[in-house]
């Protein structure tokens, strides 16, 4: 059902945890999995330098959570909003179709931290 590499980010995930005095947090959720996120920004001219989740869901919220944390540090602001939930699928080498709305989550967790930053400045 799962990808190896959905596994290893749900066995394993990158970048959990809180950032204290973050720059920007930004939330996403499903009221009908349940499924919670929460991503945390630190932002140094414009560049995403540290970036953070923390996630109430299933394996495949956690590991879209993990992912889109790899995927977004380092980025600036623009690139990082240019991220997508297929970016975010496809670099988990695919979710099962009733797992997809994950990385809808990911996705929306980050824009909303970014927009949240963008608003404040």
């Amino acid at each position: 059902m799962y990808t190896k590499k959905v596994i290893q980010h749900f066995t394993n995930p990158h970048n959990y945890g809180k950032i204290e005095k973050a720059d920007a947090i930004g939330e996403a959720g499903n009221p009908i999995c349940g499924d919670l996120m929460k991503i945390y920004l630190k932002v140094n001219k414009n560049i995403i330098t540290d970036i953070k989740f923390e996630t109430l869901g299933c394996a495949a919220a956690i590991a879209t959570s993990s992912m889109i944390t790899d995927l977004a540090i380092g980025k600036t602001l623009d690139e990082a909003m240019k991220i997508s939930n297929k970016t975010v699928a496809e670099n988990l080498k695919g979710l099962p179709p009733v797992k997809m709305h994950c990385s809808n989550l990911a996705a929306d967790a980050l824009h909303n931290a970014i927009e949240k930053y963008k608003s404040k400045k």
